[in-house]
């Protein structure tokens, strides 16, 4: 401890790679409680040490299950996004039972990293990761805790599980063979989604067009965007069944008694039909054709538009990506280049 800091302590570590680690702590001994961490950085402790020198170390009392129902109440309704909410909440049923029960200090970064670990799903932890960091800052606002997102200024060290994206083609043959075996529903939305690169959720909620054209505000994003039918190949067709229908609604996508489709309606045929098309590629003993369908799942339909794009441009466009970046990141195989000789 140092007079400039008091009560600022620092302790060093030597790791298996011989490489000496100072962690620091601001030391709550003299109340008989445990030190509150302030990581390895000597700028980032300073701040978070002075936030607690001015404003008093933070209550280790309340637990993180009163933000969370409070969050979840109070902040997770104002989403205007159903995906966004429904995702939230998802991350939040995983979190719950590891972390409802913590106090804000028994929270470090060691407790994340043990979390992250832990989870069988590498990606999905980050994202709950990020959910609890969300609420985390949200709590500090509202006056939970005065301890600042034990994370902080990590963001360099790579401290979250190593994402990979999953990267693949969805080949014609792969497509074909899976829409052989779907119902008219299935076909429909398999089309719809690799002509427009529309989610999953937009494929279900676009409304039918207007003079012909398609237009769609994304559940995800709130983006605009706006397709000529008349251009498709596919989409006349899809419109044309679609009005033959009588339906007591007005989405794009129909069952055949007029009724609106789900997505559990879509999961149930995909699973369905991808599973007799493996059936079907196994017996002509085609195994890597049995392999790739077994891959492939309906939002790769999104994947298979960008593919299907020219270049890259046009792929990002298609898909509303405002960084080319992401388009190639997640949907690789849409750069095309052309011979120089």
């Amino acid at each position: 401890m140092t007079g400039l800091y008091p009560r600022l302590r620092s302790h060093q570590r030597k790791r298996k790679n011989g490489k000496i680690v100072v962690y620091y702590f601001y030391d709550r001994r003299p109340e008989g409680e445990p030190d509150i961490p302030l990581g390895t950085d000597h700028d980032i402790a300073i701040q978070k040490w002075t936030e607690i020198a001015h404003n008093g170390p933070a209550s280790t009392k309340g637990t993180l299950e009163e933000a969370f129902a409070a969050w979840e109440t109070e902040a997770l309704p104002a989403y205007t996004s159903k995906e966004t909410r429904r995702g939230y909440s998802k991350n939040l049923r995983t979190l719950r039972p590891v972390f409802k029960d913590a106090t804000w200090d028994q929270v470090d970064l060691p407790a994340l990293k043990a979390y992250l670990k832990a989870r069988t799903a590498k990606t999905q932890g980050n994202r709950e990761m990020a959910l609890l960091s969300v609420i985390w800052n949200w709590a500090r606002g509202e006056g939970y805790t005065a301890l600042p997102w034990p994370a902080a200024g990590m963001e360099r060290s790579k401290w979250k599980n190593k994402e990979k994206p999953r990267k693949m083609k969805v080949l014609d043959p792969v497509y074909e063979a899976i829409f052989e075996q779907g119902d008219q529903v299935l076909k429909d939305c398999m089309q719809l989604g690799s002509a427009t690169g529309m989610r999953l959720t937009d494929c279900i909620s676009i409304v039918l067009p207007r003079d012909g054209i398609l237009h769609l505000e994304a559940s995800k994003t709130g983006k605009e965007a706006e397709w000529d039918m008349a251009l498709s190949a596919v989409l006349p067709g899809l419109l044309q069944r679609r009005r033959s229908i009588s339906a007591d609604h007005l989405m794009l996508l129909s069952t055949p008694k007029g009724k609106p489709v789900t997505l559990g309606m879509l999961r149930y045929r995909w699973d369905s039909a991808r599973s007799r098309a493996v059936v079907v590629a196994g017996l002509a003993n085609d195994d890597e054709l049995v392999r790739a369908i077994k891959a492939l799942y309906l939002r790769d339909m999104r994947k298979r538009a960008a593919q299907k794009s020219d270049n890259l441009s046009e792929a990002a466009e298609l898909l509303q990506h405002s960084d080319k970046r992401l388009t190639e990141r997640h949907y690789g195989g849409v750069r095309k280049l052309k011979p120089v000789v």
